[in-house]
């Protein structure tokens, strides 16, 4: 699991800014959030930090404050990865035609 977790780090977008400009406060976090915003990994990142319950710092596009209200809203989830994962793959079914027109959208289960 250790390989699988660097390689998502690997892809971060984060990797190319100074680590600190994501460990802010205030008006600064928008500026940390809006690294995320295009980042390929940024689900990946954002359940790491949910399952791991990392307290300081903007990961996966969410403020402390906003992973915090994540676990409140949701506090039976055991593994936000999969979670997340799960999501991922039936919006991308709801997102291809192809896929929507063979009857495999959410919407028509």
């Amino acid at each position: 699991m250790a390989s699988e977790v660097a390689h998502w780090r690997d892809l971060a977008a984060c990797n190319r800014t100074d680590p600190e400009d994501l460990f802010v406060d205030g008006a600064a976090q928008h500026r940390a959030k809006a690294v995320c915003m295009g980042c390929p990994v940024r689900t990946e990142c954002l359940a790491y930090a949910l399952d791991h319950r990392v307290e300081f710092g903007v990961w996966g596009g969410a403020t402390e404050r906003e992973r915090r209200a994540i676990l409140r809203r949701r506090p039976t989830v055991r593994s936000w990865r999969q979670l997340l994962e799960t999501a991922r793959v039936e919006w991308g079914r709801e997102a291809d035609p192809e896929q929507s027109a063979e009857g495999t959208s959410l919407r028509s289960a």
